[in-house]
């Protein structure tokens, strides 16, 4: 009598590696996924604070500081941001300083307005400079 064969391929192997490929690929998928998170610019029409699209805050050559054209000393200059920024939902500022001012009087002035409460700020990277 001759003996029969059996020529079912054993799958049992195949379904193991491909369930530990699909739990390798489940756990590597979200940390693969990193980036930066921006912030683009709006194109709506003004809304309720007057119109006034965003805050530049400039650090002169001479020291003096400015919020878009008024003139701030530096000891007023948080309360001065927490008046501006109380009433706006859009907590964002600007800031530029010459070229000729040393970055840690920069990093100051970021203090100050993390201090008085903006969430968002960005640096204006073009040279400045009033000379």
């Amino acid at each position: 009598m001759a003996q029969q064969v059996n020529s079912e391929p054993n799958v049992v192997p195949l379904c193991d590696i491909l369930l530990v490929l699909l739990i390798i690929f489940m756990v590597i998928t979200p940390v693969a996924q990193k980036g930066i998170d921006i912030k683009l610019p709006e194109t709506q029409a003004p809304g309720p604070e007057g119109g006034q699209k965003g805050i530049v805050l400039t650090l002169e050559h001479d020291m003096s500081i400015k919020i878009n054209a008024l003139q701030v000393s530096r000891d007023m200059l948080e309360n001065e941001l927490r008046n501006i920024y109380q009433t706006r939902t859009d907590k964002t500022i600007f800031i530029r300083a010459d070229e000729s001012i040393n970055y840690g009087e920069v990093l100051k002035i970021i203090d100050v307005a993390k201090g008085a409460g903006i969430d968002v700020l960005g640096v204006i990277p073009e040279r400045y400079s009033t000379q």
